[in-house]
């Protein structure tokens, strides 16, 4: 049927568009990357706050790999895709691969995956092999959160409704990454409903030294726990900032003083006390 499938890398030739927008030299490398499978995953442990040792989730971070192997970080990755219009390829291929990575490794955590809102124009047909490639790993979906990438929030909100709306009915959860930056505002937590926000890493970076930063995170807190939403501190680089996100209530950390993001995955971290 016409327009039912779903576009993938095959189509790059057949877009007059693209070859107008960008040529062969500025994309190509990103094409022939993903063409070429070379994506892979690296997963960064979620725990619990009053006990470091329990992993909660795993949040798997896109990376790509050059020809000789060596790492190619998201963020350059992002800007060619956004600059050759091949945001909804990246996107997509990073989904499936983060789940393929998953399962190869065993992970039986809750599996945080990101996504982008722009790339998306239609959540069903988007993301249908996103909910196939996970049925058909045998993931339970209630122990996948998808997580709206901040900086690409898209300004059209009841867009980003209904990618989320698919999602749940899909038995997803939802997470809102790095409240307190950017787009992010409280508007987004009444709209959006999500299960899950993560606060952002500079809102927490220094919080035990700044009560700017730290009223704002105490609120941010208090709402969530009056509307049953869990919570992340993001960025988690000292003890001390551990120290104050644990006393104030926060479920889940994330950050390098608990663990890189790395591959394989972190089966077992440190335990963190007062």
């Amino acid at each position: 049927m016409p327009g039912a499938a779903e576009p993938g890398l095959g189509d790059y030739p057949r877009v007059g568009s693209l070859q107008r927008l960008v040529t062969r030299t500025r994309a190509g490398w990103l094409v022939d990357l993903l063409s070429e499978e070379r994506l892979t995953t690296h997963f960064q442990p979620i725990v619990h706050a009053q006990d470091t040792r329990c992993i909660f989730a795993h949040e798997a971070l896109m990376r790509g790999l050059e020809p000789d192997g060596t790492l190619v970080l998201p963020g350059r990755m992002m800007q060619t895709a956004r600059e050759a219009d091949l945001l909804f390829q990246l996107d997509l291929a990073a989904r499936t691969t983060a789940i393929r990575q998953a399962v190869k490794h065993g992970l039986d955590t809750h599996l945080f995956i990101n996504f982008t809102p722009t790339a998306i124009y239609d959540a069903t047909v988007c993301l249908r092999s996103t909910v196939e490639a996970i049925h058909a790993a045998g993931i339970a979906p209630e122990r996948v959160v998808f997580e709206i990438i901040e900086t690409d929030q898209t300004a059209d909100a009841e867009h980003l409704r209904g990618i989320v709306d698919f999602y749940r009915k899909s038995g997803f959860r939802v997470a809102l990454d790095d409240l307190g930056a950017g787009f992010s505002s409280l508007n987004l937590i009444h709209r959006l409903r999500p299960d899950i926000i993560k606060l952002d890493m500079e809102l927490v970076r220094d919080v035990h030294l700044d009560p700017y930063k730290g009223s704002i995170v105490e609120k941010l807190l208090e709402i969530a726990r009056t509307l049953g939403i869990r919570t992340v501190a993001e960025g988690i680089e000292t003890h001390e900032e551990l120290r104050w996100v644990r006393s104030h209530g926060v479920d889940f950390v994330q950050g390098y003083l608990i663990a890189r993001p790395q591959s394989p995955p972190v089966g077992a971290t440190p335990s963190f006390t007062d």
